[in-house]
């Protein structure tokens, strides 16, 4: 019997098969998934409804899965930080998040290392998370 909180059978297969380095991004319900990621990318559509699930209900359930050593997120550039970053902070236990430009975040999530993309219902703007896989 499993001891994570995580169920979902293919999330749980594609990361028990990451390794140090690999990345997960977990996006909002707007991220373009299929043309911002690459070839290689699993992808996981889990939005049901708006909101249902959230990122942060996703990013909670995957950190209790698996350790991040990095979390990047699209940097709002001149407007007001996201009330998010700081729920990503705190289920992270970090004290800070790299912030990528819009077009970095996309060129970053599209990158060979990008092993799952996970598509939410969320509808928060600038919710997208991009995750490495620290060691244990």
């Amino acid at each position: 019997m499993l001891t994570t909180d995580c169920i979902h059978p293919k999330i749980l297969e594609v990361v028990a098969s990451c390794g140090h380095g690999d990345k997960i991004l977990i996006a909002d319900g707007n991220y373009p998934l299929n043309s911002c990621t690459n070839e290689n990318t699993t992808r996981v559509f889990l939005g049901l409804a708006p909101d249902l699930p959230t990122v942060t209900d996703v990013l909670k359930v995957l950190n209790n899965t698996t350790n991040f050593e990095k979390a990047e997120v699209m940097d709002p550039q001149g407007g007001e930080e996201p009330e998010i970053f700081k729920e990503f902070i705190d289920i992270l236990d970090t004290g800070e998040l790299d912030k990528l430009g819009r077009y970095e975040f996309y060129e970053a999530a599209q990158a060979k290392n990008i092993i799952l993309g996970i598509n939410t219902g969320e509808t928060r703007t600038f919710a997208n998370i991009l995750l490495t896989v620290g060691v244990r």
